[in-house]
């Protein structure tokens, strides 16, 4: 994002080395989640991040697109290719997509107003997934929709849109599993930064009209497919 610059006084990225100083990377950082902030309540646009991963190989490509929160129409998007930037280690997994992802998010003309990470924020074994990593290092509201649960015990929700059940771990609230389309398995939503986990669901619920995944993740999908698609090497 050119203008204005989408991580201003946020801490900067840090790619750490090994597991060792990638643990301290989350453990430094964690304090600084903001679980309290009702976060925007009618955002006019919404970011969607998402990383599409080469067959063979270890290229990647991330992708970013914001869309009108109201038509859910794509107002801009931006793809970033590259290597993961760490190796593949449960509960670390956010440091192999977020140098991808900031690059994505660098090259944005319109400034989104939340992010919507395919995956998850507090609802993570460290209480700081990607969710929480990118608000962190951005300084926007974030939350993580994940399709499966990376923690936790829950029980079904109801099979109407909209109903909920708490998402616990270690005998705290770490998420909720929504039900965003009727008879649909449900989704897994955790506040990453500045979002409260009511105002999380709402917007989940605002951007599942029709499918079970949020439009912002499908079109973000699509688009960091795409792109890894055209950029792979020719037979």
């Amino acid at each position: 994002m050119r203008e204005p610059d989408v991580r201003g006084d946020a801490p900067r990225l840090v790619v750490p080395g090994t597991v060792a100083e990638a643990l301290a990377v989350q453990d430094r950082l964690r304090p600084l989640v903001d679980l309290v902030g009702p976060g925007p309540e009618a955002p006019a646009t919404v970011a969607g991040l998402d990383v599409a991963y080469a067959e063979e190989g270890d290229r990647l490509a991330a992708a970013v697109t914001v869309l009108d929160a109201r038509t859910l129409a794509v107002v801009d998007s931006a793809v970033a290719g590259g290597r993961p930037a760490f190796g593949y280690v449960p509960g670390l997994f956010a440091f192999r997509e977020l140098p991808a992802l900031l690059d994505a998010l660098e090259r944005l003309r319109v400034r989104p107003e939340l992010l919507v990470c395919d995956g998850h924020g507090l609802a993570h074994p460290r209480r700081f997934g990607l969710a929480c990593h990118l608000g962190v290092v951005t300084g926007l509201p974030a939350i993580g929709v994940g399709k499966a649960p990376l923690v936790g015990e829950w029980t079904p929700p109801g099979e109407q849109r909209g109903a909920w059940t708490p998402l616990s771990d270690g005998g705290q609230v770490v998420g909720r599993v929504l039900r965003t389309r009727d008879g649909v398995k449900p989704v897994f939503v955790s506040v990453g930064h500045r979002v409260s986990l009511d105002n999380a669901t709402a917007r989940v619920l605002a951007l599942t009209p029709r499918f079970r995944l949020p439009e912002t993740t499908r079109t973000a999908d699509r688009l960091c497919r795409d792109a890894l698609a055209a950029a792979a090497p020719r037979p």
